[in-house]
């Protein structure tokens, strides 16, 4: 399938700029510190870069709060840092995606100062604004995922404005066509610039429900969420009318058509709804996104059971789109904390990194997986993170995934010769990145080991999946792409396990450099964190 566009069966590298790479001292990550680093990145054998926000900003959500789409925000770098990083990334052979926060803006951006002007300015009509209630309360019992009310009281206009993340961050009115068309004016700067992709932040948050309806309460039971916990308030309401509305989706088809005349580029969508996978399946029919993901594997629920069970629900929805799958990113804790119960071996990190890069779809993996970083333990006084600071301490924010890069032994990790504006705890130091350059069986060798081997096999890359039933803790499927079938078996757990599998004459397939399983007469036998690839004749 070497016709392939680039990002089907991609792996895409997220950067976090702020935490990446330190050149000018300030303590925070910036762009000319990504392209020192590109040489690094390539040498991983990813397919592309993302990069989270980098666009001037007031920083109230450390950049997903945008105040002109634009312009490089100076504390990152310049104009000019983004082209050269632009033009090396493309030397060394990576595509480059970058975040697109679509649905709102900052409050300094400066659509929203007119608009917030008066009622009858040019721009009045562009956020949305509704009046109070007789009694002064807010026109419905919409709530803000990083807490209370979702909406804001504007004394210049008498009228409050929705925000659905801070009050900071005002909701674009996209019923208004000129919204829409500017937004999408904003996406094409960057694509003339020679962008190979968008990552779609909180897509789905574009649209609001016209009539205001009040979103009905959800029973305790259900208070489960992606992105939130139970005992966040918005995990009290089915959020059926502040987000996810049918308009959305001719939007999107609008933003495809856009993109469309553009060679080699793609779109995924950060996706998180009632039915995340439903919505996803929905936003990739044809016409709409090139891939959607969703927080469905962003849990704390590491069992085969449930991965099994979540990659089928979707493969069963999404008959025309294209899948992406991420077990870390900058919003949740990361995988090795999650998923290791206090395991943070070399061997389970190369596991989840393969296991991942197995399904089929694309993937995303956060700076930092490839070295086994866990979450680090920010103390309350060190907190950025105004969610962590709302929430402390039953929930401690998103801090403990966003620290810096390890890069080596030396001050603060190598990160930055400045204090860094999150603390780089001990822990990761001892994971830094030349240290593990010189470990052979490190967790950093072990993820450039897989990503070279899985680039030599297209039934990774493209083929269709199917699931085998196991027992606990095995997770296997085949893949199945030219006339070749692959089957691939993992082993969650660290103590070896054997188990009948009548799968048809197996050839194990070496090369991938994990824990090495083997086929028996009547089944497999799998070492602890170890997997099993096998053509199946």
């Amino acid at each position: 399938m070497s016709d392939a566009p680039w990002w089907r069966g991609a792996v895409t590298y997220q950067i976090y700029p702020r935490s990446f790479m330190d050149t000018n001292g300030d303590g925070v990550g910036d762009l000319p510190g990504i392209v020192d680093k590109l040489d690094y990145v390539a040498s991983l054998g990813v397919d592309a870069i993302w990069i989270s926000p980098f666009f001037r900003s007031p920083m109230a959500d450390f950049g997903y709060d945008i105040a002109d789409y634009r312009e490089v925000d100076p504390l990152f770098g310049s104009n000019d840092d983004f082209d050269r990083l632009l033009a090396k990334a493309h030397a060394l052979g990576l595509k480059v995606m970058i975040d697109q926060v679509l649905s709102h803006t900052s409050t300094e951006h400066a659509w929203f100062k007119e608009s917030r002007e008066s009622r009858n300015n040019p721009k009045a009509d562009w956020y949305v604004w509704a009046d109070a209630k007789d009694d002064g309360t807010p026109p419905n019992n919409w709530l803000s995922l990083f807490g209370g009310c979702a909406w804001q009281w504007e004394p210049r206009r008498g009228q409050y404005y929705l925000h659905n993340f801070l009050t900071s961050q005002p909701d674009l009115n996209y019923h208004h066509p000129d919204v829409r068309r500017a937004v999408l004016d904003e996406v094409k700067y960057w694509l003339d610039k020679g962008v190979n992709g968008l990552r779609l932040d909180a897509i789905n948050f574009c649209f609001h429900d016209r009539e205001l309806r009040d979103n009905p309460p959800k029973p305790e039971e259900k208070r489960v969420g992606r992105g939130f916990s139970p005992d966040n308030p918005y995990a009290f309401q089915y959020h059926y009318y502040n987000n996810t509305q049918p308009e959305n989706l001719a939007f999107l088809e609008q933003l495809r058509a856009l993109m469309d005349q553009y060679e080699d580029v793609a779109a995924i969508g950060e996706i998180s709804s009632e039915d995340s996978l439903a919505t996803t399946a929905e936003y990739t029919r044809k016409g709409r996104l090139h891939m959607g993901y969703s927080f469905e594997l962003l849990t704390d629920d590491f069992s085969a059971d449930y991965i099994r069970g979540t990659v089928r629900n979707l493969e069963a929805q999404m008959l025309e789109g294209w899948p992406c799958w991420a077990i870390s990113n900058h919003d949740v804790a990361r995988v090795l904390s999650r998923w290791g119960n206090g395991d943070a071996s070399p061997q389970l990190a190369s596991l989840l990194s393969a296991m991942v890069c197995s399904l089929r779809g694309s993937v995303c993996v956060y700076q930092g997986e490839e070295l086994g970083l866990t979450e680090a333990e920010v103390p309350f006084e060190a907190l950025q993170d105004p969610y962590g600071i709302t929430f402390w301490p039953t929930f401690k924010g998103r801090d403990g995934c966003r620290t810096p890069m390890p890069w080596d032994g030396g001050v603060n990790a190598g990160f930055s010769v400045g204090e860094p504006w999150l603390p780089v705890p001990a822990e990761h130091r001892a994971l830094a990145v030349t240290l593990q350059d010189a470990t052979p069986t490190s967790a950093l060798n072990g993820f450039r080991r897989f990503m070279a081997w899985r680039k030599t096999q297209p039934a990774l890359r493209w083929g269709d999946i199917q699931f085998i039933d196991t027992p606990e803790p095995v997770l296997a499927f085949t893949r199945k792409h030219g006339g070749e079938t692959l089957l691939v078996a993992f082993n969650l757990s660290k103590q070896p396990v054997e188990l009948p599998l009548a799968a048809g004459k197996l050839t194990a397939v070496n090369g991938h450099g994990l824990s090495q399983g083997e086929a028996t007469a009547d089944g497999i036998r799998l070492p602890g964190h170890g997997a099993l690839f096998a053509r199946v004749d």
